[in-house]
This record gives C-alpha cells, sequence and structure tokens, in this order.
C-alpha cells in the first residue's frame, strides 16, 4: 500500500456478538488469598467490568466518536499505519503529530483534536490552527503490527516518515504521553 486510503472504522455486528459471548462464556476461577488487588485486579471488579461489556457499553457510541474525525490506513516502511488527519482550519496551520502511549490509542486525543485544528469553533483564533496528526502506534487499533518488535526510537522514525514522507511536512510539531512522549522526544533527537 503506497497510498494514502480514506479508511472508515465498521466492525461487523458478527465481531461484536462473538466477543460478547467470549466475555460470558469465561469462567471465574477462585480468587488467590491476600489483601485485594494484591495479585492484580480483584474477580469481582472484573465481573463488574465483565458485565459493563455485555449490558451497558455500546461500541457503535464510540465508532462513530471516532469515525467524526478523516482517518486513513498508508503504508509506511513496510507497516500500515492508521491514522486520525484534521487540516486545521488557519492560512497557515502548524502541522502537529500526537503519539498516544502503552495502553492508549488515538481514542485519547479526540477531545482535543477539533479545537486544535479550529480554534475559532471555540472562541480562539484560526491563526492558532494546527493540522493534526494522530496515528495508532504499530499494532494499536487499526494499525498493522510489525513483524517484530519496535521501540520508541524506530517507531519515532516511522512517524516522522509519515509525517514528511506521505503528507509532505517539512516541519512539525510532536506531542505524546507515556510512550507518545519517548517517541516524541526520539523525533526530536533524530530528525
Amino acid at each position: 500500500m503506497s497510498t494514502i486510503d480514506p479508511f472508515v472504522i465498521n466492525i461487523p455486528e458478527a465481531t461484536l456478538a462473538q466477543i460478547r459471548d467470549r466475555v460470558s462464556a469465561f469462567i471465574w476461577h477462585e480468587e488467590p488469598d491476600g489483601n485485594e488487588w494484591e495479585y492484580g485486579t480483584t474477580i469481582n471488579y472484573m465481573k463488574e467490568l465483565c458485565d459493563y461489556w455485555q449490558n451497558g457499553f455500546d461500541w457503535r457510541i464510540h465508532e462513530r466518536t471516532i469515525n467524526q474525525f478523516s482517518q486513513f490506513v498508508t503504508s509506511v516502511d513496510g507497516i500500515d499505519l492508521h491514522f486520525i488527519h484534521e487540516p486545521g482550519s488557519g492560512p497557515a496551520p502548524q502541522p502537529l503529530l500526537l503519539s498516544h502511549g502503552w495502553p492508549g490509542s488515538i481514542y485519547e486525543f479526540l477531545n482535543v483534536i477539533e479545537p486544535l485544528a479550529h480554534p475559532e469553533r471555540f472562541g480562539g483564533s484560526i491563526d492558532d490552527s494546527f493540522s493534526v496528526v494522530a496515528p495508532s502506534l504499530p499494532g494499536f487499533g487499526f494499525s498493522a503490527k510489525p513483524r517484530t518488535p519496535m521501540g520508541p526510537r524506530a517507531i519515532a522514525s516511522l512517524f516522522t516518515n509519515l509525517m514528511s514522507q506521505k503528507l509532505g511536512y517539512d516541519r512539525f510539531v510532536a506531542q505524546g504521553g507515556d510512550w507518545g512522549s519517548v517517541i516524541s522526544g526520539w523525533i526530536g533527537f533524530d530528525h
């Protein structure tokens, strides 16, 4: 895949039903002796969480929330990367790369993308807009997993190639949290 292809999330209902069925069929084991949370998540908490997944969580709401932004998939250095690209509305928006961490996803940026790309809609100046790019880390979300493990420095190179070679941004600002901060640091150091 050398092109940049539009992408819309649309998980088949059969897949969602299969997930619910697998969660429902889980066999609960006795919790080990010890203090609550000493050995990880308590069984009672996991049961509550699984009940929510089966009866309260609505994937379609979250799917629509993500799909309100333009998403794409493109091959960068042999890895298909999924990303949101929201061009800024100003005359010269600054390109901004947002890198999530582990175990995060691009979902954590959804509430800031529009204010960053279109500040005039939120009482800000159009001259302060950013063209926001938020890729899913390799192996996360809808990005393909690499054939071999990749560390933050290799991902920094991958994201730099996305921004420069694929999207044509000569210069850009990078921000990230958790692993994304390490990736952003390597972008600044190497590129």
